[in-house]
């Protein structure tokens, strides 16, 4: 076979164009940090990046939605707790009312003071938090409790998912903190203060702390969803860290090897260069000279 100049040539300029190619991946590697820059550089790399990407843009999602529940649960647990002081108010009330010692001046006062408290008990049963109702389902744009209709609210559940394939309740059901006719058995307390009836105020108390109770029970289980939620959150964690680690050591690189790399494609380079330079000066002209 035969060897000409032009081919000499031609091998030479390809050689030292590859060697540009690699100078450049590794100078890329050393000033980015990255093994690749381009999904062309190693697509295996580069499909592996977007699945832990993905990962981790998932768990992200799912930490930012128990955000949200615990926006949900951290206010009803405040507004159930103000709920059980108030009826724990009402029922102090009661037994102070309940003594043959109180005259009727004297019930007429308590009647005053069990008015406000069940106003503040309306309030909370309405409680807002971003401008929804918090204790009316998924009917979070209307008040649970209306003048006209009292105390009717929406049962069902607001579920928002937290991890693949699980959801939480984030609110509280509101038929079971307010239910049972509360407002009406502290209606019916309060009519008895006014009409000074003894045995009907001690039969309230009875009632009072049914609707103490249900509040507790409403609140245990609420608890019980938050140590849940706790619960999801540090495995969100944890898958979030695993994630995140894993796409590093997919997609950074070893800075160690790289600038090893670089340093010894350079001294290849210059070689090349240097070669190159004898092999293509020579030619038929310098020989005639």
């Amino acid at each position: 076979m035969r060897i000409t100049q032009s081919m000499l040539s031609n091998n030479m300029l390809r050689n030292l164009s590859n060697s540009y190619a690699k100078l450049d991946q590794y100078m890329d590697q050393v000033s980015t940090g990255k093994k690749i820059n381009r999904p062309s550089d190693n697509p295996v790399i580069a499909m592996k990046g977007i699945n832990f990407r993905s990962q981790v843009n998932e768990a992200e999602q799912y930490m930012r939605n128990t955000g949200e529940v615990h926006n949900w649960m951290d206010n009803s647990d405040a507004a159930l707790d103000k709920a059980t002081q108030t009826m724990q108010k009402l029922r102090e009330l009661a037994v102070q009312a309940s003594t043959g010692t109180y005259d009727e001046e004297e019930r007429e006062n308590i009647k005053k003071e069990a008015e406000q408290l069940k106003e503040h008990l309306i309030n909370i049963a309405n409680t807002q938090v971003n401008g929804k109702y918090i204790f009316n389902g998924t009917n979070t744009t209307e008040p649970p409790y209306d003048a006209t209709n009292g105390f009717n609210a929406n049962t069902d559940p607001i579920k928002i998912p937290v991890a693949a394939g699980t959801e939480l309740q984030a609110n509280v059901n509101g038929e079971e903190v307010f239910g049972n006719e509360l407002f009406d058995k502290i209606d019916t307390f309060i009519e008895n203060l006014g009409n000074d009836n003894q045995a009907g105020i001690g039969a309230s108390i009875e009632d009072l702390d049914t609707g103490i109770n249900q509040i507790v029970n409403a609140r245990a289980d609420l608890g019980a969803r938050m140590n849940r939620l706790e619960l999801v959150e540090n495995r969100l964690s944890e898958q979030e860290i695993i994630a995140k680690k894993t796409m590093a050591e997919n997609e950074s690189v070893d800075y160690e090897e790289a600038i090893t790399n670089l340093i010894t494609q350079e001294s290849l380079h210059r070689a090349a260069l240097s070669a190159g330079s004898r092999i293509i000066q020579p030619s038929l002209i310098d020989f005639l000279r």
